[in-house]
């Protein structure tokens, strides 16, 4: 796995397997937790773009790589695989759903199970044209237990979401970002520029209401109108009074662009 905090405050975290498809091993669950921590601690960080090497996003899990771990190691254990998912993907899928600043998946070649789970688990998710996306777990007589029974009636219809499991349908990237799981399509030639433009503006805006505001409307995903007023009105208390707020108005006021500097070291 490389991780590349940018001078832009943009940090690139791409999987590197490119041999076996960005397939995810236990080892790479660990880093990548371990990187998601780092970006959330380093304020002059603001957006995360999550990518693959090569060819591919992610082809979901590589079991073959942790057999101790995955297979014969889990029946030993008192929660078996349960606890192999628990110390693995299911540590890596609460790290990335915690994140509270943007993050874009950058997707070219197969975002497959595992993999579609992390790319859904991404702000924004632009693709390639030579993207493939769905689930292939029961071809296996797997499950879709990355976090996929959760996230993928949250895009699709939910007809259509066990309609790609019990299928193991994968689909082109147009007609993924026609079902949902796509934000944008792009030629794989712009398909770079494309992300890290978005992701330069993101890191311009000001970063604690751009983590406010994401906090805000996933909170508003789950809660009534009265709820999310509610967590509006403590989250502007903070929001309001923050320096950020300050050097907006006084851009506003001075006809000029704002510049937002990065809060005190975490």
């Amino acid at each position: 796995m490389r991780c590349e905090p940018g001078e832009g405050g943009v940090t690139v975290l791409t999987l590197n397997r490119p041999e076996k498809k960005n397939a995810y091993t236990w080892q790479m669950c660990q880093e990548l937790c371990t990187a998601l921590a780092d970006f959330m601690a380093d304020d002059v960080q603001r957006v995360l773009v999550l990518t693959g090497a090569g060819q591919a996003f992610c082809a979901g899990g590589d079991v073959e790589s942790d057999p101790d771990r995955y297979w014969e190691g889990a029946s030993g254990r008192e929660l078996g695989h349960g606890m192999a998912m628990r110390e693995s993907m299911h540590a890596v899928v609460r790290a990335l759903h915690r994140v509270d600043k943007p993050t874009i998946a950058m997707i070219d070649g197969p975002a497959v199970s595992g993999g579609l789970t992390l790319a859904l688990l991404c702000d924004v998710r632009i693709a390639s044209e030579q993207a493939r996306l769905g689930d292939a777990s029961l071809r296996f007589a797997l499950l879709p237990d990355e976090g996929g029974a959760w996230l993928f009636s949250r895009f699709m219809r939910p007809d259509l979401a066990l309609r790609m499991v019990l299928e193991s349908q994968i689909y082109d990237a147009d007609t993924a970002c026609e079902l949902g799981l796509v934000t944008q399509v792009v030629p794989r030639r712009e398909l770079v520029d494309t992300v890290m433009a978005m992701a330069t503006a993101m890191a311009v805006a000001a970063p604690l209401a751009s983590r406010l505001a994401k906090r805000m409307m996933r909170f508003a995903e789950r809660a009534s109108l009265d709820e999310t007023l509610s967590f509006t009105e403590l989250a502007v208390t903070i929001g309001n009074e923050s320096p950020d707020v300050r050097e907006g108005v006084a851009a506003f006021l001075e006809r000029r662009p704002a510049r937002f500097d990065p809060g005190p070291p975490s």
